[in-house]
């Protein structure tokens, strides 16, 4: 229905336009008796199941952060089957954003490009909504805890926050959102502001690693702190020393996870008009052109930690097939988005559904004996 009736219907205006209307739906469906929504999008199998950080995740498939920054429809992603939600970028001040037009389709290539500039409104906001959120149960499931919600912090889009005060501006988005998030995630690679990567360098991410880690035990919590980190520039990279550091820091601290990858600046793997990508500008590129490279990242990842730091894949998945692929590379979780443009809500159990027959096809038990199973991770080399 989606492909045939409300995509054509969506894709008559620009983007953003699309996105809200879309979102607003989301945020009114969540409020109906949640068996219509699992009559038409549930699917639940126990072998997709899986535990990470303590936490129980009912199925491998998440939203991407961006999708909906303000975590205003948590209980329709949930009802439509996703395992978990990350909200976000969040910022400590409320921001609007880059000017408008700053989103745009890739028709061609099911991608889009971005330069939305972390709009957002504000830690206090997505906060106090999360705490609502985190009180909840499920209509006809009394007791049951709201699925996975991780947050995703960004620095305020402000040119002006630098150094420390940057630091700051992201332990302040941390002492709001935290105690109510499942995980955190440190957005330092997002490329859809003017002030660039303000902290993906080895010397700025440490300092605000040890920051946010100062914090995380003057508050006494034990979340996970996961570092987003931007795709590799190409599938064929077979050493990347900026990388290297970047993992050396983040091990030196801890860092409970990662999330690969964020979106890309350049425009690799496109077949879209130039004349076209030209017209749209910058930002940052997501969707199926992604997929090879995150697949890099996430091998990558994977075998610099000797695959005991959970991985989310991130970037290209549209289909069962892709998903799986990033597990099997060394992702325990994958998220999605711009496909959920291109194909609407029912991809979600479409994709777990084809997981499940992928297992069988494999000779898994479950999801997790998956995980960093691809056989080129035996023939990978730092």
């Amino acid at each position: 229905m989606y492909r045939r009736f409300l995509r054509p219907l969506l894709f008559r205006f620009d983007a953003e336009r699309a996105h809200t209307w879309s979102l607003r739906a989301a945020r009114l469906l969540q409020y109906t008796d949640s068996s219509v929504l699992n009559r038409l999008y549930g699917y639940h199998n126990a072998r997709l199941e899986q535990t990470l950080w303590g936490h129980t995740w009912p199925n491998p498939l998440g939203l991407a952060a961006g999708a909906d920054k303000n975590g205003v429809a948590l209980r329709y992603w949930h009802g439509i089957g996703l395992g978990h939600v990350e909200v976000g970028s969040v910022s400590a001040q409320p921001c609007s954003g880059n000017e408008r037009p700053r989103a745009f389709r890739l028709p061609d290539d099911e991608a889009l490009i971005n330069r939305m500039g972390l709009n957002n409104e504000g830690a206090k906001v997505v906060a106090q909504r999360l705490r609502k959120y985190a009180g909840d149960t499920y209509e006809g499931d009394s007791g049951t805890p709201p699925r996975p919600v991780g947050v995703n912090l960004a620095k305020t889009h402000d040119p002006s926050i630098m150094g420390a005060e940057g630091r700051a501006d992201f332990c302040a988005s941390f002492r709001e959102l935290a105690p109510h998030a499942t995980y955190v995630a440190l957005n330092v690679s997002c490329p859809n502001t003017r002030s660039g990567k303000t902290f993906e360098s080895p010397e700025t991410l440490d300092a605000l690693l040890t920051d946010i880690f100062a914090l995380r035990r003057e508050m006494a919590l034990d979340v996970p702190i996961l570092v987003k980190l931007s795709p590799i520039l190409t599938e064929r990279v077979i050493f990347d020393s900026a990388l290297e550091a970047r993992i050396e820091v983040a091990e030196s601290h801890g860092v409970h996870g990662y999330i690969a990858a964020n979106t890309a600046p350049d425009r690799h793997g496109l077949t879209t008009d130039t004349s076209r990508l030209q017209a749209i500008g910058r930002g940052g590129l997501s969707g199926p052109p992604l997929h090879a490279r995150s697949i890099r990242l996430i091998r990558y990842l994977h075998r610099a930690t000797e695959g005991q730091v959970p991985i989310i894949g991130v970037g290209g998945v549209d289909s069962a097939e892709t998903a799986f692929a990033k597990i099997q590379a060394g992702a325990s979780l994958v998220q999605l988005y711009t496909a959920l443009v291109y194909h609407g809500p029912g991809l979600i159990k479409s994709i777990k559904q084809g997981l499940v027959g992928l297992l069988d096809t494999h000779g898994f038990d479950t999801i997790q004996e998956a995980v960093g199973t691809d056989p080129v991770l035996e023939r990978f080399v730092l």
